[in-house]
């Protein structure tokens, strides 16, 4: 008997119960332990992007933890990204290049047979490779009104032959109800297949909580295989958009430096910020509304899966105004850098049928949307105050920025282009370089252009951001590790591959 990769896949009771970074944890745990491992989602909502070796986009969170596990991302790991670019539009991305824009009756209706198909081959393609897949759903399997064509949860699981542990976050409250009606309003066969479930996000004594747990466990027959204490100050980036509801929308007065990141209803890639939460003198802000930008120390327009649908956000919102006719100094990336000229145009109808709008009229460019799509990673000088910078980054985006006068470009990039431009004096910046502030030397010495705009005094040794991640990945790793019953979790899932490797050779087909 041939050997078979061992295989695992987390499910939520509902959007935000911790799907990703569970997944990402177990991704570190098993690399650790010597498999080479994969992250693997079918199917991807989010605007956060990740851009692979060889130029692709797929969902950042399956980046992500491919980092984790040490591996390279490819689009295997998550072959449809779905990318909403207006309320009832997204655009379908089939293994990192732009598939077509659907709404979401037609993508169930019309795309259902080619993303099994893309996914059977994916799946095929990882298992052949790896040693080990980590398998992450979305929302929640009891869907009930859209379970007959999904592609992204049990039908995953059954194609993987994987066993399936359902994750319940305790922090929303309602955690036993919300495991045991998932649960309940699953087939026979799909319930079959949880082999357990995890409470995450537990805060307070474990002592209180045995009771519902053994209660839990003899009403449902399924045993708790972890519970998981909340772990605060992880430098891993967040996915989902929800997750920009936690974040501060006031100052934090105890900190010198005050950050308005501006929040429009397409915000993408905003882990771009991320970096800045790790600075201890930076308050970080999301702004929504012209009464409460005030007068922050830094701008930051983020990037954007809409920039003219966006910017006509900022002008019923006030934040037009107040953000044009102010000394701040601020920063685009992406769509807010298109935002930072003075005219998007959609001549394409690519992103919407709106046709332009105008743009801050900072720097001196226009930006022209197009149907084709610049994805890759990037590298490049900075010159800013006086100093070179080398940076990395990566691109998304669908269009290009042109002036038709003097410009100052931001970036000298490696292949002797160049890229983004910034005002004479340093205070407007825009750039298609996402990561820009992932740079920690660049990024220290924008904020201590910052701290000497304030009178304060500037910080000498950058914070390494990086490096903070790679020992989250490891703080993760370890704290998840201690509260789960590891040995439970293998045997189960050396079971299903000894169960898949008997239905493979007895069928003599693949993955099903």
């Amino acid at each position: 008997m041939c050997k078979q990769p061992l295989s695992l896949m987390i499910q939520g009771t509902h959007s935000d119960a911790g799907k990703s970074v569970i997944t990402t944890a177990f991704c570190r745990i098993f690399a650790q332990a010597g498999l080479q491992t994969a992250p693997f989602k079918s199917q991807n909502m989010a605007l956060n992007s990740y851009i692979t070796i060889d130029g692709k986009e797929i969902g950042r969170a399956q980046g992500v933890q491919a980092e984790a596990a040490g591996v390279e991302a490819t689009t295997d790991m998550n072959p449809i990204l779905i990318k909403p670019s207006r309320e009832n539009d997204s655009q379908i991305v089939v293994h990192g290049k732009p598939y077509q824009n659907m709404n979401a009756f037609h993508y169930r209706e019309a795309f259902f047979h080619t993303g099994l198909k893309l996914i059977k081959d994916s799946l095929a393609a990882l298992y052949e490779s790896f040693d080990c897949i980590v398998i992450e759903g979305a929302g929640s399997p009891a869907e009930v009104n859209l379970n007959d064509r999904e592609l992204v949860n049990m039908r995953v699981a059954q194609m993987a032959e994987a066993p399936v542990i359902l994750v319940g976050d305790i922090e929303k409250g309602g955690v036993f109800a919300s495991l045991v009606g998932t649960l309940q309003l699953l087939s026979d066969r799909d319930r079959e297949r949880v082999a357990g479930v995890i409470i995450n996000k537990f805060r307070g004594d474990i002592n209180l909580l045995k009771p519902g747990l053994h209660w839990f466990e003899n009403y449902s027959g399924k045993p708790v295989l972890g519970v998981i204490p909340y772990l605060p100050g992880l430098t891993i980036e967040a996915e989902d958009s929800v997750v920009l509801k936690r974040y501060r929308r006031e100052r934090d007065d105890t900190k010198s430096l005050d950050i308005a990141v501006i929040q429009y209803p397409m915000i993408s890639n905003f882990t771009d910020i991320d970096p800045f939460f790790a600075e201890p003198d930076c308050s970080v802000r999301f702004v929504t509304h012209g009464d409460q930008l005030e007068h922050p120390d830094l701008i930051v327009l983020p990037g954007s899966k809409n920039t003219i649908e966006d910017l006509l956000f900022l002008q019923r919102s006030g934040l037009f105004d107040k953000i044009k006719h102010n000394d701040i100094p601020t920063v685009g990336i992406c769509g807010g850098y298109q935002m930072l000229g003075r005219c998007v145009s959609d001549p394409e109808q690519v992103e919407t049928p709106l046709g332009n709008a105008e743009g801050f009229g900072m720097l001196p460019i226009h930006t022209e949307l197009s149907s084709e799509k610049t994805t890759i990673r990037s590298k490049g000088t900075a010159l800013y105050g006086e100093k070179c910078y080398d940076l990395e980054g990566y691109e998304i985006h669908m269009g290009v920025s042109r002036s038709t006068e003097s410009l100052n470009s931001f970036i000298q990039t490696a292949n002797g282009e160049t890229d983004g431009a910034k005002s004479e004096d340093e205070r407007i910046i825009g750039t298609y370089f996402h990561g820009l502030f992932h740079n920690d030397e660049f990024r220290t010495a924008l904020l201590n252009s910052v701290r000497k705009r304030k009178g304060l005094d500037e910080v000498k040794d950058p914070v390494r951001f990086n490096a903070m991640r790679e020992e989250s990945f490891d703080l993760l790793a370890e704290h998840v590790r201690e509260h789960v019953d590891l040995d439970k979790i293998y045997q189960t899932m050396r079971d299903y591959s000894n169960k898949r490797l008997l239905m493979q050779e007895s069928s003599g087909q693949g993955v099903k």
